[in-house]
């Protein structure tokens, strides 16, 4: 079993973010409080106490203080039991990560660092509106392995608008030569309700390049795997198969519990959203009552959701698993489009399991939402 903790805090707002977050801290501890009586309310989520992995997201949750740390283990510990090889990640800013908050960390057994790096430039960094620079990108990495963390994934953005792929391809070299074990990488979005997304509504900023945006994501596939990292998720990459365990369990659909403001769980026939709301969540929960709206799930919507996901990763999605949601149902309805998209190479079939070729990453949403039954 999988739990993930949403810590809506941030010291800055990053110009392209639509996560749930507040820059205003004086709620901070109040929330963790209400997120360690959520953990209590939701006890009984999981059938299984026994967690493989912990997710700190977020937000920021690497702003969280010692004693805040402490009283969510110890509200977990009450409730759960660990695995002899959990994996519990922490999401980090590069300004957070000092030799004291590194200390804090080990105390607290976390053994997966979530670098937000973004790029190495300064001029991208700023435009973007992170809080670091080029140097403190690089040398927290160094610090974090030289304290002895060894599984370390870093975050970057590419499809950030320049004239051309020199700034990306130094981006790349640069992760390169920290040998992290697995690095994340996602296109550039502009969401209605972010700064970007208000600068393109008045034209202060242009609308994301797709063009350029496809040559960058061939220049990131093509760069990393000649480095020899797998391509194991369309934005995800590791060397040695050191997959990130815990997001590996949304896309191969394992249960898990999310705690905290706009944290989502999944029980296996239901999905539960949390209120996105600090002031709504905290009063919710000391009323004794989780502020979620609930969605039972059809065995379409299951289906669905397991085209969506699954066929990003490396472990597609199994066409006898499909019959066992719907039948033989999908397989008709699709029976054209499939055969259209394996004809013109954009996916595959091995061992009785749909696979996205790789021209077809970079149409994966798209495929994925014509294969979905409506």
């Amino acid at each position: 079993m999988h739990l993930y903790l949403h810590i809506p805090f941030c010291r800055r707002a990053c110009h392209y973010c639509d996560f749930h977050f507040s820059t205003n801290l004086t709620m901070k501890s109040t929330v963790v409080e209400a997120i360690c009586r959520e953990i209590e309310l939701q006890a009984n989520y999981l059938t299984d106490k026994r967690l493989q992995t912990i997710y700190f997201g977020g937000g920021t949750p690497s702003l969280l203080n010692i004693n805040e740390l402490y009283d969510i283990f110890e509200t977990i510990k009450k409730y759960y039991t660990f695995s002899d090889d959990i994996e519990i990640t922490l999401e980090a800013n590069p300004d957070d990560i000092t030799k004291e908050r590194l200390a804090i960390l080990q105390r607290f057994d976390f053994n997966r660092l979530s670098i937000g790096i973004q790029s190495f430039n300064n001029d991208h960094l700023k435009k973007l509106n992170r809080i670091h620079d080029a140097q403190e990108a690089e040398s927290c990495v160094k610090l974090a392995q030289d304290m002895g963390f060894q599984n370390i994934t870093i975050d970057l953005i590419y499809a950030i608008p320049y004239e051309n792929h020199h700034i990306w391809e130094q981006d790349l070299q640069k992760a390169l030569s920290l040998n992290v074990p697995h690095i994340s990488s996602y296109c550039l979005t502009i969401e209605e309700k972010t700064v970007f997304g208000k600068w393109l509504q008045i034209n202060k900023i242009p609308p994301i390049n797709e063009d350029f945006a496809s040559e960058q994501f061939k220049i990131l596939v093509d760069t990393l795997e000649g480095a020899g990292y797998e391509q194991y998720e369309i934005s995800n990459f590791c060397r040695n198969n050191q997959y990130s365990r815990h997001n590996s369990s949304y896309w191969q659909r394992h249960e898990y519990l999310g705690v905290g403001p706009s944290a989502h769980s999944y029980n296996g026939f239901s999905r539960q959203y949390n209120v996105a709301n600090n002031p709504a969540y905290i009063k919710s929960i000391l009323l004794g009552q989780i502020p979620a709206d609930y969605e039972m799930l059809s065995n379409e919507e299951k289906l669905n959701d397991y085209i969506l996901t699954g066929l990003r990763t490396k472990w597609g999605c199994n066409l006898t698993e499909i019959e066992k949601l719907v039948g033989a149902k999908w397989h008709i309805s699709n029976k054209d489009i499939l055969k259209r998209y394996l004809s013109q190479g954009f996916l595959q079939i091995h061992n009785e399991t749909l696979l996205l070729s790789k021209k077809g990453k970079l149409f994966a949403d798209r495929i994925a939402s014509d294969l979905f039954l409506i």
